[in-house]
């Protein structure tokens, strides 16, 4: 993930320098000559970092912290200071200045204060993108069914060898929990899963939450978004409902998938990304493919591990299973202390078709745990669909 840095300093000799040696390290680099020129340039959401001198033509340079400390993605900020005003450098840090590097600047210490800045950023995106996420239970039930069985064993493959995966079946299977799965089964656990819901995304605004923008890119972008995908790097980009991408942007999209790079709307440089990808669809892709409404190149493209989820439907011995663990999810969520499952409510399960998948039947035992006064859920805890259902002879 490219980080943008902005060197302000009026002595332009030095503020080359110091943007030239950064460059040459990979990061987008930002320059500004005066504080009001920094101010702009902050405003518009453009440096994740500042390099900042404490002298400058119009004004003192640590004036910028009070106004950088109520920005929502708040810049790293380090501090140049000259020999003597390292008091003042404490102060500043005391007012939310990351570092202090004094004059003559050596290039290998601002490194090293650079990279602890862009530590801090990258550790900030990724909680901005987690917390929604936050506090979802993420145990997978395998079950004993050959169909299951045979799912995560593939997906445990494309865990450890971090390839593209396309995750089919009908809604309510279970789709984005098998991607969970991927994510904590392989070596990117522990870094970004960024998912992204498709169909909630307007059209128009699919490139910028994919890729990023820049500032001024279009009508309303004042500030520079760091786009999902940037944020995914070295994890994991869930796309669930992928049929939903529109088909102007699904040739930007295999294009970075293919050169594991990008540009921003309305930017020029090309940011690098490793990112494994997880597509998930409960439509027929290949049908859409031959309807000329999704791409039939990224299709192959995503498709390097193929995982179709049955139904619960086609997995009914894991009912119990299933239904042993929502009890549990359920007890623990409401504060309850249910025991047991009767005879007849799991035969009810058992009989039921579930049209709904596991996510009809999770629905269902929450109901049962709710309503459930007694140590044991029984048939009348249990919806009327459910118990009534008839089998088609």
């Amino acid at each position: 993930m490219t980080t943008s840095i902005l060197v302000v300093d009026d002595e332009e000799t030095a503020r080359m320098v110091i943007s030239e040696f950064l460059r040459s390290k990979g990061y987008e680099v930002l320059e500004a000559g005066t504080l009001g020129d920094a101010r702009i340039i902050v405003k518009e959401g453009k440096a994740d970092v500042i390099i900042l001198d404490v002298q400058l033509p119009d004004g003192y340079g640590p004036h910028l912290l009070d106004e950088v400390a109520r920005l929502p993605m708040r810049p790293q900020v380090i501090i140049i200071t000259a020999h003597g005003e390292v008091s003042m450098a404490v102060d500043a840090m005391k007012a939310g200045a990351q570092d202090f590097i004094e004059k003559p600047l050596d290039l290998i210490k601002l490194e090293a204060a650079v990279k602890r800045a862009n530590e801090v950023i990258s550790m900030r995106r990724e909680l901005n993108h987690w917390r929604a996420s936050l506090g979802k239970n993420l145990e997978f039930i395998v079950g004993s069914s050959p169909q299951m069985a045979h799912v995560v064993e593939l997906a445990r493959r494309a865990s450890e060898m971090s390839v593209s995966a396309l995750i089919t079946g009908p809604t309510g299977t279970g789709k984005e929990v098998l991607a969970r799965f991927i994510h904590q089964s392989g070596p990117r656990a522990g870094k970004p899963f960024i998912d992204i819901n498709c169909p909630a995304i307007q059209p128009t605004m699919f490139e910028s939450e994919l890729f990023g923008h820049e500032a001024g890119a279009f009508t309303g972008a004042t500030q520079r978004r760091i786009g999902l995908m940037e944020v995914a790097n070295d994890g994991i980009l869930f796309l669930d409902e992928i049929s939903s991408m529109p088909m102007d942007l699904q040739a930007k999209f295999l294009r970075a998938l293919e050169e594991r790079a990008f540009r921003r709307v309305g930017g020029t440089k090309l940011i690098d990304v490793d990112v494994q990808i997880i597509a998930a669809s409960n439509r027929n892709l290949r049908e859409m493919i031959e309807k000329h409404e999704f791409r039939e190149d990224l299709y192959y493209r995503l498709k390097v591990v193929d995982l179709d989820l049955p139904t619960l439907a086609e997995r009914k011995d894991d009912i119990p299973e299933l239904v042993g663990y929502f009890v549990r999810r359920f007890n623990m969520r409401q504060g309850s202390n249910i025991l047991d499952v009767s005879p007849r409510a799991m035969e009810a399960m058992m009989n039921y078709n579930w049209p709904g998948n596991i996510r009809e039947l999770s629905n269902t035992i929450e109901r049962a745990v709710l309503f459930c006064d007694d140590p044991v859920i029984d048939i009348n805890h249990l919806p009327l669909e459910v118990v009534n259902y008839k089998k088609k002879p």
